[in-house]
């Protein structure tokens, strides 16, 4: 049996890793609802009805509009950031 030592390391993450969560939280809450809308039709097997169908497209667009939106903002950012430079 080998026995690895673990060692904890106060890794708190940084000011601007917490930021950047921030800024995606969006996108992680809509990629949530998308995940939670699968798998409430995978669980209702054969009888997934068409308004389940539909929460998962609704989902879906909701998923692709936001990182549509973060990808503009982003593009945005970063024209703003090399035009100030």
């Amino acid at each position: 049996m080998n026995i690895i030592a673990f060692q904890a390391e106060d890794h708190e993450p940084t000011a601007a890793e917490l930021a950047e969560i921030e800024y995606e939280w969006p996108l992680i809450a809509a990629e949530l609802d998308l995940l939670n809308a699968e798998i409430a039709c995978i669980t209702l097997g054969e009888s997934v009805s068409v308004l389940d169908r539909r929460r998962v497209r609704r989902a879906e667009r909701r998923v692709l509009a936001v990182a549509r939106d973060l990808a503009d903002d982003n593009a945005t950012r970063t024209g703003s950031e090399r035009v100030a430079s």
